[in-house]
């Protein structure tokens, strides 16, 4: 099965589009582009925190945070905050009690792209888009960077997200 090109907006170091790119290239070329990323957080504190399935082209089998995805060309932080959330989810943003809680830049932070973070507040379980994740749990933040310590796979900005995000 041929994927179809995901394109994405190419910015420049002030988060300005500059032109466009596909993922992959984006990706091969260490190119600055936009992501969302989203935690739900329980009344415990704990993050819900999924495994990616083993059919992802990148990150197979890693912890993953609870939504992340690209902002695609043309489309806000909040649009794909939307739609990740919808389509990993099958959560409604506008019936949820949201937050954002960070904005990063990759020159600034050495993570992978620029990113807006999101905190949703839930002390559900929610039934996930199996194409996306295979399994998830309830954690702390200090017990996810246990498991990462010691060896666990996990997404390439999963842990300093936490660390930035949930000290």
């Amino acid at each position: 099965m041929v994927q179809a090109l995901e394109w994405l907006d190419l910015v420049d170091e002030n988060d300005q589009v500059v032109g466009q790119i596909t993922r992959d290239d984006a990706w091969a070329q260490r190119r600055a582009v936009r992501m969302v990323n989203a935690f739900l957080v329980n009344r415990r504190g704990e993050l819900w925190i999924p495994r990616r399935t083993a059919s992802k082209r990148m990150f197979p089998n890693c912890l993953n945070m609870s939504v992340g995805g690209h902002v695609e060309r043309g489309e806000t932080y909040l649009s794909a905050f939307k739609r990740e959330t919808h389509e990993e989810l099958n959560l409604n943003v506008d019936a949820l009690d949201w937050r954002k809680i960070a904005a990063f830049s990759p020159f600034e932070t050495g993570l992978s792209s620029f990113m807006r973070v999101y905190e949703i507040r839930t002390d559900a379980a929610h039934d996930f888009n199996s194409a996306d994740f295979s399994e998830a749990w309830w954690l702390t933040p200090a017990e996810l960077l246990d498991w990462i310590e010691a060896g666990e796979p996990a997404k390439g900005d999963l842990a300093e997200l936490v660390r930035r995000c949930f000290p």
